[in-house]
């Protein structure tokens, strides 16, 4: 944090600004290919938090919002933990994309009887399969002095190619397509609209949120925790601001790169558990659908704080599936979207410096004027 600005200056306000700077830009090329900014944003809106061709409810939508704010919470969260032990895992499609076959291995394997033994062993192959992916090239970067952000790029290619293996060959289902056999009925978590009728309150049931985001929350609780109230947490911060107050304190470097890069293998393999045991019910190809990516720009924005990345998460959320109401009712390009989130990652990343430093001169001046 900077020592020049207040905590919630430099957590709060700025994130605020650089991203209307990154709206406002969006909105001026909205208006270069002759749309409405104003009427954009509300089918946005509608279309991530409300289901305009039922009106049934004004929350319906948001259940397809939940599900991929999921995704990105866990990816968000991975990348997150690697940025404060100074680490750039990139990986973390592979990382989800390797946990998806370690989750479908397991419910394949057995016809199990109740969704939370289910959800149990698959939350914990999840994390284990997407753990061992991030370890090799943790150990590349600790032992051989390879770089994390090339090692974890090659391993992405990697997985792809082991995955469609898979699913055209040892574990594909009987037929054509590239997808294993689906999971056993029992397997299957309980979606929001199952859970909201526990409590006798309606939910859209064609959302395919489920209960991995409950899963998700209780993931960034358990980051804030691990990182700014434990010893190891501290480790990994101090490891992260200087390497050799680090070492010159005892802390082992391949000990704190290993950790958290397993760490961060584990998040990334945890959004599995939604694409693959919650949503499709089986290993399809492609599962991923560049949330690992996307997880990058979350963390960013969040700076890289459990709260941040969880609301970060929400707006990439809103974005992706009003998004693709967009598509759809005004036929507006996907690839705006992916325009929009660009410049949200640009402001937030290269172009921070545009909103911070004008306010660090006015705190500086303000902070000298109040001692004078």
């Amino acid at each position: 944090m900077n020592k020049n600005l207040p905590k919630w200056v430099d957590l709060g306000l700025i994130p605020l600004l650089t991203l209307a700077l990154a709206f406002a830009v969006s909105g001026l090329v909205v208006l270069s290919i002759g749309q409405d900014p104003i009427e954009v944003v509300t089918v946005m809106v509608n279309g991530a938090l409300c289901n305009p061709a039922t009106n049934s409810s004004c929350f319906s939508g948001i259940g397809h919002t939940l599900y991929f704010t999921t995704n990105f919470i866990f990816t968000g969260l991975a990348v997150a933990v690697a940025f404060h032990a100074r680490l750039f895992n990139i990986g973390g499609e592979g990382q989800a994309g390797i946990a998806g076959v370690g989750v479908a291995l397991v419910m394949l394997s057995y016809d199990w009887p109740h969704w939370s033994i289910a959800l149990v062993v698959g939350t914990l192959a999840a994390m284990a399969f997407g753990a061992a992916w991030a370890a090799i090239p943790a150990y590349l970067q600790a032992k051989r002095g390879s770089h994390i952000v090339i090692t974890t790029i090659m391993f992405n290619l990697i997985a792809t190619a082991i995955i469609g293996y898979l699913l055209v060959g040892p574990m594909q289902a009987e037929g054509s397509l590239p997808e294993s056999p689906s999971f056993p009925d029992a397997a299957a978590l309980p979606t929001m609209h199952d859970m909201f009728g526990w409590f006798g309150l309606a939910f859209d049931k064609n959302a395919p949120a489920n209960i991995s985001f409950v899963l998700a929350i209780i993931a960034a609780v358990g980051v804030w925790v691990l990182i700014w109230k434990t010893r190891l947490g501290y480790e990994m911060r101090a490891f992260g601001h200087s390497e050799k107050a680090a070492v010159y304190a005892g802390i082992s470097p391949l000990k704190i790169t290993m950790i958290a890069m397993l760490l961060s293998g584990a998040l990334s393999g945890l959004m599995a558990v939604n694409t693959v045991q919650g949503e499709a019910e089986r290993l399809l190809l492609g599962s991923v659908e560049g949330a690992g990516f996307i997880g990058i720009a979350v963390a960013l924005m969040g700076r890289s704080h459990p709260v941040g990345v969880v609301l970060a998460a929400f707006l990439f959320g809103i974005l992706t599936q009003g998004g693709a109401e967009l598509q759809f009712a005004l036929g507006i390009p996907a690839e705006m979207i992916t325009v929009i989130q660009a410049l949200i990652i640009m402001f937030t990343g290269s172009l921070e410096n545009l909103v911070r430093i004008p306010l660090e001169k006015v705190f500086i001046r303000a902070g000298k004027g109040a001692t004078s």
